[in-house]
């Protein structure tokens, strides 16, 4: 298929990578251009946002986005990888009063992990050090030093405040579900861990599940089998969004028919007044309010620089 421009939101599921995912997503489409904007865990399931053909130039404005997640911690036991998917590790912190926190301790450890923090990446992750992926020297049981990186917990709270707090698993182990709102580049793995070293205790992820990216909320996702069957209805106008979608957060400027032509062959506009401050990002708009591209805002000489044009030149 040709000229599909837009944004897709999928509800990835439990047991495939992220590649994987965008594999399926090129395979049924028919398309060559496909790219993701940030990447889950194979256990994890929830959002992942798609961009499409010339959308893909698109990915650089969403990796930075904040994300928000549904998690069950489960206290009992650490494991290698931090996740359900590794081995346990022997308790290290064995708490005698395993279970019988109060609320009010639960509520404090939460506290103390929301905000800024430095956090230190899992060797267990995709993040690069001196070239090579962390989690491919754990594999080999090599550890190395890993410099922390500067995070913010904006929301790490119990997902039912009013409810029961822990679950017992009636094996030794409480499980604790919560909701977590965070900066980009955080490990909710790493989280977990923290979680339960505040509460004395070895502690894992469980499950998890990505509900929002930026504003693309779950709602909006679709299973791979839903795109498949589009394909067949022939209703993809329903389920792919325009490239539009993905830079909501930006300020808008509407462009006549000459600026449109101007825009998609890289030309500068002026602009009558700064509306803007100065290396801001404004999305230009046709006037059917079509993505043309998006722009940077010089001050100085009070104009739009175009940076990146999504608009196909028709001439």
């Amino acid at each position: 298929m040709d000229e599909m421009d837009g944004v897709l939101v999928i509800d990835k599921p439990a047991g495939v990578t992220s590649h994987d995912v965008v594999d399926d997503v090129r395979r049924i489409l028919r398309l060559r251009r496909v790219g993701h904007t940030g990447t889950l865990d194979p256990f994890a399931t929830g959002v992942m946002v798609i961009l499409l053909d010339r959308a893909t130039r698109l990915a650089q404005f969403l990796s930075g986005v904040e994300k928000e997640y549904e998690a069950v911690i489960r206290l009992g036991y650490a494991t290698d990888t931090g996740d359900a998917t590794g081995k346990p590790l022997d308790p290290q912190l064995n708490s005698t009063a395993l279970g019988t926190w109060s609320r009010e301790q639960i509520e404090a450890a939460l506290a103390s992990l929301r905000g800024e923090l430095d956090q230190v990446p899992p060797m267990y992750s995709a993040k690069k050090q001196g070239g090579r992926k962390l989690y491919e020297l754990a594999r080999r049981g090599e550890e190395v030093e890993r410099k922390p990186v500067r995070i913010c917990i904006y929301k790490f709270e119990a997902m039912d405040p009013t409810g029961e707090w822990l679950h017992d698993n009636r094996d030794g182990t409480f499980d604790f579900k919560a909701r977590v709102a965070c900066s980009a580049g955080t490990f909710v793995r790493t989280l977990a861990e923290d979680f339960g070293k505040q509460l004395g205790v070895g502690a894992h992820l469980a499950e998890l599940r990505r509900t929002r990216v930026g504003d693309f909320e779950i709602q909006q996702a679709h299973k791979l089998g839903q795109l498949q069957e589009a394909v067949g209805d022939e209703a993809l106008g329903k389920i792919i969004l325009p490239s539009a979608a993905a830079l909501r957060r930006f300020p808008v400027k509407d462009l006549d028919a000459e600026e449109v032509r101007k825009v998609t062959n890289g030309m500068r506009l002026p602009v009558a007044s700064a509306l803007w401050s100065h290396g801001e990002r404004v999305s230009l708009h046709d006037g059917a309010g079509n993505l043309i591209a998006v722009a940077e805002f010089d001050a100085a000489a009070g104009t739009l620089h175009p940076r990146v044009v999504i608009a196909r030149d028709n001439s």
